[in-house]
């Protein structure tokens, strides 16, 4: 009986015990994950997130807020200097920070510019201050290999590369390689430097360093290199110097309609007369952009009765070429231009009876019809350029062949 009894009051005390933790023991609270974004706490405010709209102006989204004593017309005025207030435009994603306890409170204004840069107008001092900031980027740079498999594309993709560096590789092999006949099994290889916004957010390819195509069983490399400082963008050159791309266009428009051919007897149709025409007419909208065929140096700018506004480049010892009937010169003498730049406006100054420019261009001193002319593929470097060329290009060359050998090693 005794031994019962001290059992039954065990039993008590530990179904109390029990009890009694179970009441105090209280459910975990969740927490608010914190929010952060432009150097702003999301959670400390309410906030509004809106896009600007055609006829959306900053005074307009202004309107209805209290901005510490100020008025919309002296916010405007204070921050005039640091916020072009004109350049905001439709389509933007702009934020409203209000005061939790009172909605009415603008605290901060952020508008996006795009990706990587925005504006904070900040109203809590009455003084009002703009901020403008980047979110800082990095740029990370990495070699891959592929075999097409579907379009270049579709591969560029499946390997975490954006699909739209398919039009630069089309760009950079142009003049070697119909990109509408490759093919299954056509294998590529490319160095190319990423940028990440905050390293983390992808913000797309910024350059390819490095490529080659291995098209109709033939290896194409293309390394970018610039041989003048002042050419704004490379020209692509193969694994020997040897420039990828033709020395010089086919025509010096984009869109245009041959009304003159070269000839040895033409009626000029002013003059009213025979006589020898010693360039091709390209026929084309006034104002339409005239590019120099091939790069160069500008050698003379100026206007004669006949030739009108023109300018002509020389491109080597043995080749130049000049544009007439110009509406505007766009390029100064001794000027360094790369080719497909654009140096003036289709005109019809001179003895022109509408809208074209006349082409001309000079071998070794004598005018000739390039239509007809076996032409150079590019100009090629000398030989202190290419030592220079090659040194760059070696370690870059290497590099795409070791990830190419490793790729379709490890595939075998």
């Amino acid at each position: 009986m005794k031994y019962l009894l001290y059992t039954l009051l065990t039993l008590t005390l530990f179904s109390c015990k029990k009890e009694e933790t179970q009441q105090v023991k209280k459910p975990v609270e969740k927490l608010e994950p914190i929010i952060k974004d432009f150097d702003i706490i999301f959670n400390d405010y309410k906030v509004k997130i809106d896009t600007l709209k055609s006829g959306d102006t900053f005074s307009t989204i202004l309107d209805g807020y209290d901005l510490n004593n100020n008025s919309t017309f002296q916010v405007t005025e204070k921050i005039r200097d640091s916020f072009n207030l004109r350049s905001i435009k439709a389509g933007k994603p702009y934020y409203l920070f209000l005061d939790k306890k009172n909605n009415k409170n603008l605290e901060y204004f952020v508008y996006v510019k795009n990706r990587t840069s925005y504006l904070v107008v900040d109203f809590r001092d009455s003084t009002v201050v703009v901020h403008e900031k980047v979110r800082p980027s990095t740029i990370k740079r990495r070699t891959i290999a592929a075999e097409i498999e579907g379009s270049l594309s579709e591969t560029l993709s499946k390997e975490g590369v954006s699909a739209g560096v398919a039009s630069n590789l089309a760009k950079i092999f142009e003049y070697s390689i119909d990109f509408f006949k490759i093919q299954k099994g056509d294998k590529f290889a490319i160095t190319i430097n990423e940028r990440f916004i905050e390293d983390s957010i992808y913000d797309g390819v910024v350059d390819v360093e490095a490529s080659y195509f291995e098209y109709k069983g033939k290896k194409i490399y293309a390394f970018p290199y610039r041989i003048s400082e002042n050419q704004k963008y490379p020209d692509y050159y193969d694994e020997e110097g040897k420039g990828l791309k033709n020395m010089f266009l086919k025509a010096p428009l984009d869109f245009f309609r041959i009304s003159s051919k070269f000839s040895g007897r033409r009626f000029h149709p002013v003059q009213q007369r025979w006589k020898a025409h010693n360039g091709t007419d390209y026929a084309a909208p006034h104002g339409t952009p005239i590019k120099t065929t091939a790069s160069g140096v500008v050698e003379r700018t100026g206007y004669t009765a006949g030739n009108g506004n023109y300018v002509k480049v020389k491109h080597t010892p043995t080749y130049s070429t000049q544009y007439l009937h110009m509406s505007k010169i766009l390029v100064k003498n001794g000027q360094r231009v790369s080719q497909g730049q654009v140096i003036g406006k289709v005109g019809s100054t001179g003895l022109a009876t509408g809208p074209h420019v006349c082409y001309r261009f000079w071998k070794n001193g004598v005018q000739v019809d390039p239509l007809r002319l076996n032409l150079p593929n590019s100009e090629p470097m000398d030989k202190k350029e290419k030592v220079k060329y090659m040194s760059i290009i070696t370690p870059l060359k290497k590099e795409l062949d070791s990830v190419t050998a490793l790729k379709f090693k490890e595939k075998e």
